[in-house]
């Protein structure tokens, strides 16, 4: 097979996202297994500094991508810009991670290519044609697909691949490419900026404590916000609570929701819906709080407390807060 696969690297403002050290791992991994170089792709002026950190995950190449119009985030514009670096270098892969930019950016470049993209991928191989198995819905089916194409375009599920740096990582070649676009695909660029959230996030925090229905009421996550606190996590909820209006659909953990990847998950009063376990299930780890032994969340959990969760939850706010003097 020709050519070489090109990982798109997501950053925001010039910071790499969370996914980043994923993809690089996963277009690492595809190509020692094809024999074939990776090289990573930033887009916009503000990514020029990032293509060191891409070396330490193996990466030999980085192309930088810059247009005028390449000002912010915009998925038709960055979409472009890596149609118009294929189209020079004919690579045999194209991949990101499925977060929701990810797919977005790919989407638009396999429509402009009218080449197949594999979203939500787990595994990928090549024998007489690209053999794939991808996660269908929300994570409770596995499909094997056959695409036969030259050029792949792929997504991996995200939290699926731990990301692992090189050890045998060396320097970097580092490719300015000036990309010549229509000034039309600005129309969908970010113009400006609201932070409604700072420090730890949902989606990045190593402890989440989530609430459902059994938490009771709106009040009742007040125990939960001073749990998390004290473990320096953040609080999520099901779906039912933010139906119920007691809290933001920011909080939300789901495939509607955010979906998260915490060392560990604590699920009080949480039954557990394939929508909720499709969010919480990359967990590290899972602690279940509930009084019904036979709910979906205690069965899948590591860890359970069959009780009460209005009692279990002081006591261990209490012994936290004696170990720690």
């Amino acid at each position: 097979m020709m050519g070489e696969i090109l990982v798109f690297v997501e950053h925001d403002q010039g910071e790499l996202t969370a996914s980043a050290g994923e993809a690089l791992t996963a277009a690492r991994t595809l190509g020692e297994k094809l024999s074939q170089k990776t090289a990573a792709v930033l887009v916009g002026q503000d990514a020029e500094g990032l293509g060191e950190t891409c070396a330490d995950y193996g990466v030999e190449l980085a192309y930088c991508l810059t247009s005028p119009v390449l000002s912010d985030y915009g998925p038709e514009a960055w979409g472009q810009a890596i149609v118009e670096l294929a189209n020079q270098c004919s690579p045999s892969v194209i991949l990101s991670v499925g977060t929701d930019r990810g797919n977005e950016v790919l989407a638009q470049v396999a429509a402009r290519l009218d080449a197949p993209f594999a979203a939500n991928s787990l595994q990928v191989q090549r024998g007489d044609a690209w053999e794939i198995t991808r996660v269908q819905w929300g994570g409770s089916l596995l499909e094997d697909i056959v695409v036969d194409a030259e050029l792949l375009i792929v997504s991996y599920t995200h939290h699926s691949i731990e990301p692992v740096l090189s050890a045998g990582a060396n320097g970097i070649e580092i490719r300015a490419v000036e990309i010549d676009l229509d000034p039309r695909l600005g129309r969908t660029v970010i113009r400006d900026r609201v932070t409604q959230t700072e420090g730890v996030t949902l989606a990045t925090a190593s402890v989440v404590v989530s609430g459902g229905r059994g938490v009771g009421s709106a009040d009742g996550f007040a125990q939960l916000e001073e749990l998390a606190d004290l473990l320096g996590g953040r609080v999520g909820c099901s779906r039912a609570v933010t139906n119920n209006g007691w809290r933001s659909h920011a909080d939300q953990v789901g495939q509607t929701g955010t979906r998260i990847a915490p060392e560990i998950y604590i699920a009080c009063g949480i039954s557990g819906a394939i929508q909720h376990w499709v969010g919480a299930m990359a967990s590290k780890n899972i602690l279940a709080i509930n009084t019904d032994r036979e709910a979906n969340m205690v069965t899948k959990a590591g860890y359970a407390v069959i009780a009460d969760l209005h009692e279990v939850i002081p006591a261990v706010i209490e012994e936290v807060r004696q170990r720690r003097g």
